[in-house]
């Protein structure tokens, strides 16, 4: 019975942890899971992923914060992102879906 309560417990290492990344893998992992988006993905996939996103996170919101600045506002708002979004060509280009951009509003169809 005293090796029982010799053993030192592991703390169970994340894979964020691991990764040295703030934002939380396990969950990126479940909102895919849930989507419609792959059966199965390698936990690199996942990993870079949420690697991207931790990039390009702060840089949208800093360039938010300035429009918002600039805009003389205290509070980064939706409309600012926007704004940003649409006025970088590459964050414009990154956020297209489909050929039409997420931000324009879609063309009626025709009946």
């Amino acid at each position: 019975m005293a090796r029982k309560s010799q053993r030192r417990r592991r703390w169970k290492i994340t894979h964020s942890q691991r990764a040295e990344l703030q934002f939380p893998v396990s969950r990126v992992d479940r909102f895919l899971g849930e989507g419609i988006y792959s059966r199965r993905l390698s936990s690199s996939a996942l990993v870079f992923l949420v690697g991207v996103l931790e990039y390009l996170t702060p840089n949208i919101l800093g360039l938010a914060g300035e429009v918002t600045h600039t805009s003389g506002m205290k509070r980064i708002a939706p409309e600012h992102v926007c704004q940003v979004v649409q006025n970088k060509e590459q964050l414009h280009q990154l956020f297209k879906q489909g050929g039409t951009s997420v931000f324009e509003p879609p063309e009626p169809e025709d009946n």
